[in-house]
């Protein structure tokens, strides 16, 4: 199970099954997923999806008279603003990337770059449209 920061254990692992699932899903289906490690009841289960709702982890939509759940963000994006958050609390983001690509497995290297090419070429297109970057604060929400 993938520890998620700033969330209970339950919590975690409900968001785990949610993100594995890939499509919203009603507090049944997600008691049945649940419920292959563990027993819970389904009020436990619904109690913890409304918390993720309120915590804005999880949206919701009435379908036929049932709540039905789906994440806020994809894993990639959350995992996105954690290593974001990292990298604002350093003093020193040129060294905490050197560090951070220093530890990465060739087969990561190549995904990242891959990613700077792709994010070169869409700020290329964006300077061409726009005449000039855009550019994000580093002083962005903590993910958890």
């Amino acid at each position: 199970m993938l520890r998620v920061k700033g969330l209970g254990e339950l919590e975690a692992q409900v968001m785990d099954r949610m993100w594995s699932a890939a499509r919203p899903m009603t507090v049944r289906e997600v008691l049945t997923e649940v419920n292959a490690t563990r027993d819970l009841a389904y009020t436990t289960v619904m109690t913890v999806l409304n918390n993720l709702h309120k915590k804005e982890w999880l949206r919701r939509e009435m379908v036929a008279r049932a709540w039905v759940y789906s994440p806020v963000a994809t894993l990639e994006q959350y995992s996105a603003r954690l290593m974001e958050s990292a990298l604002s609390a350093s003093s020193d983001s040129g060294a905490t990337l050197v560090h951070f690509v220093q530890a990465m497995h060739p087969d990561e290297i190549q995904a990242l770059q891959a990613a700077l090419r792709q994010a070169k070429a869409k700020q290329s297109r964006a300077v061409k449209a726009n005449g000039a970057p855009r550019l994000r604060s580093r002083s962005r929400k903590d993910p958890s």
